[in-house]
């Protein structure tokens, strides 16, 4: 492990704080150290009150911040006085402990301080740095992890033995830095938790980190167990999709929510499913406390979810006895899965969540392959994981957490996303919640949006076999499908009919109608199997009730569209799938009207340009954004007992009314 500290780039972070914000972020760029908001950092500062007084205030990070992009407003200040006094209570519950926290601080609107902010207060050096370093973990893992880290460091370090973050553990720490603290003390290991390194500047306790951790490397190393080799695996080639989406929907009712399921089937993943011991090295607990909660309790082995449900029930009726209050059982579906066809499966009611499953278990795999090499792995017991798992803590959490957005768990799939109405109905079913598959023939769909709920795919959908591609890579990415947009369409120049030759009007149709046709059949059996119902919404044309002269074939294919659309909801309707349309006309911000074209059209009538965009009965222009937001709409609650209908977008037309 290097340091990554650079002179120039520091000297650009005036101050203890701003030190304190550089280190933070190279702990953060290292994934071996911190992962998805794992760690903490802190400094103690002298600063004056509002009254001129000098008080020293501890800067921790605050929760819902993360290392890698920390900044100064992501440090909670609280009174060291406070701090340290708290630290001198015989008692003191985790919920009262968060509120003294909070109550403690000189910002009202920082955010709530790390848990862990009376540990770091009670260390007596500026600066301090904790991370749970996997190579740290893969040690302390071990039925022999204690005297392996004696054997490396010597007395150098302060080792405490494992106690479940909060107060308890600030007061052992306490105790065990006074017991074996000396001058050459460099850190502090807490067994299967994680280090504390800490020093006079923000670099000495960086490189420290860098330096103990690199130590424990070297060890890895000496004993052939830092470097994780796995073998070749092959994927199984035929489609996964329908069953991926069946499990998906198994899942989501075992949570009583509709849940992301991301599929990994790369070699790490497919080959850490097959070992044979698989069994006994997964199942036995997370690598920290810290990750109770992302990931579960333990992994399901295979896809036996009702065995899986009965074994949590059995945990929890075990060990609900430990906790002075009465407990609601958590949702018991998991939040991994291995298994030997799939790979790996991670599960969140977000993609992020998801996403963060992935991370911590992939450095649970790892760690774990360490951990076998050097001797065997050995993760907390079962009744110290669920002490975590039903933390008052995280129980709080739970009760003050605020409604979710409405499509939550959800994945929607729009064609013709890369511009104008397309990319605004990606917009509003994001900002909704939904993870959004978005297709275009465009590249730049690809790169269109850079976030874990998006996921962009260049598709020519006048070929069947891109089509059914791009729902593979959907399932595979989000685990199923819930709603359908299909917007994607051409509007070729105006022809006659007496001059509409054939090729013409066979390109218009293959693209505004065939390619419908076999986005509706092959989404047809993954919308069956939406927790919530699948919805589709069809992005039509005023043209259909109200043709316009030269638009025969775009009329037609609408028209089409719009009868195709009509006989699914017929169809569909006993598979719980809803199917609506919406008509927009007159929709100016988009590609196909430039202001050339805006001009020349209002010219044509005798208007301006502004009153050409607002030529309809409630004189309102119609944008991309306003038809986004009714497609999200129509795949919403407010709807849901709607199906089979047209809707106008069009600020009134004449010939329509």
């Amino acid at each position: 492990m290097q340091s990554l500290w650079n002179a120039r780039e520091a000297a650009e972070f005036a101050g203890d704080l701003n030190q304190r914000v550089y280190s933070s972020r190279l702990l953060g760029r290292d994934k071996t150290l911190v992962m998805h908001g794992g760690g903490n950092t802190s400094v103690k500062v002298l600063t004056p009150d509002l009254f001129g007084r000098e008080q020293q205030i501890l800067y921790v990070k605050g929760s819902g911040w993360d290392l890698e992009t920390i900044l100064p407003q992501g440090f909670s200040p609280c009174k060291m006085d406070v701090l340290l006094a708290l630290a001198m209570l015989s008692e003191l519950s985790d919920i009262q402990m968060a509120n003294e926290l909070r109550t403690s601080m000189i910002d009202a609107g920082a955010p709530s301080p790390s848990v862990e902010a009376i540990l770091h207060a009670l260390i007596p050096h500026p600066f301090v740095d904790h991370t749970h370093a996997d190579a740290i973990i893969a040690i302390t893992n071990t039925p022999d992890g204690r005297r392996q880290i004696e054997e490396i460091y010597g007395d150098r370090m302060v080792i405490v033995p494992y106690v479940m973050p909060g107060f308890k553990l600030a007061r052992r720490c306490a105790e065990a830095f006074e017991e074996q603290a000396h001058e050459g003390t460099q850190g502090m290991i807490l067994l299967k938790h994680g280090i504390f390194t800490f020093g006079a500047t923000a670099q000495e306790s960086y490189e420290r980190m860098i330096a103990l951790v690199d130590e424990a490397e070297r060890y890895l190393e000496r004993h052939h167990a830092f470097m994780v080799e796995y073998p070749e695996v092959a994927p199984p080639a035929e489609a996964q999709r329908l069953p991926l989406a069946a499990f998906r929907h198994e899942l989501s009712d075992t949570a009583g929510f509709p849940v992301i399921v991301a599929s990994h089937n790369d070699i790490q993943a497919l080959s850490f499913a097959r070992r044979a011991d698989v069994r006994q090295v997964a199942q036995q607990g997370p690598l920290t406390p810290d990750h109770v909660i992302r990931t579960k309790r333990l992994p399901l082995i295979g896809r036996d979810i009702a065995a899986y449900v009965e074994e949590y029930r059995a945990y929890f009726e075990a060990h609900q006895g430990r906790s002075a209050t009465p407990l609601t059982m958590l949702d018991p579906a998991p939040r991994i899965v291995l298994d030997g066809d799939w790979g790996m499966l991670t599960i969140g009611r977000t993609a992020k969540e998801a996403a963060i499953a992935e991370d911590i278990y992939r450095h649970t795999i790892a760690v774990i392959s360490r951990a076998r090499a050097m001797q065997d792995y050995e993760a907390l017991p079962a009744e110290d994981i669920f002490d975590v798992e039903y933390w008052d803590l995280e129980q709080a959490k739970l009760r003050a957490g605020g409604k979710a957005p409405v499509f939550t768990g959800e994945i929607a799939l729009v064609t013709g996303a890369a511009s104008g109405i397309g990319k605004a109905c990606v917009e509003s079913l994001l900002a909704r919640g939904a993870a959004v598959v978005a297709l275009d023939i465009n590249p730049a769909i690809e790169t269109l949006f850079k976030r874990p709920d998006y996921l962009g795919i260049s598709c020519d959908l006048t070929d069947e076999a891109q089509i059914t591609s791009a729902f593979e890579a959907a399932v595979r990415r989000y685990g199923g499908l819930d709603m359908l947009v299909l917007n994607a369409g051409i509007f070729p120049a105006g022809t006659p009919i007496a001059k509409l030759s054939l090729a013409d009007w066979d390109k218009v149709l293959r693209i505004n109608l065939d390619s419908n046709l076999v986005l509706l059949r092959e989404a047809h059996p993954l919308l069956k199997l939406a927790p919530r119902g699948g919805r589709v919404v069809v992005i039509g044309s005023k043209n259909v009730p109200a043709p316009g002269p030269g638009a025969a074939a775009y009329s037609a294919s609408k028209a089409a569209m719009t009868q195709l659309a009509r006989v699914a909801a017929l169809e569909w309707g006993e598979d719980g799938i809803r199917i609506n349309t919406v008509h927009p006309n007159a929709v100016f911000d988009t590609g196909l009207w430039t202001p050339e074209v805006l001009e020349n059209r209002a010219r044509h009538y005798g208007l301006t340009v502004e009153q050409y965009k607002t030529n309809n009965v409630l004189k309102v222009e119609v944008t991309s954004r306003d038809v986004g937001e009714l497609a999200a709409e129509l795949c919403g609650p407010v709807f849901s007992r709607t199906t089979g209908a047209q809707i106008p977008i069009d600020g009134g037309n004449d010939r329509v009314i």
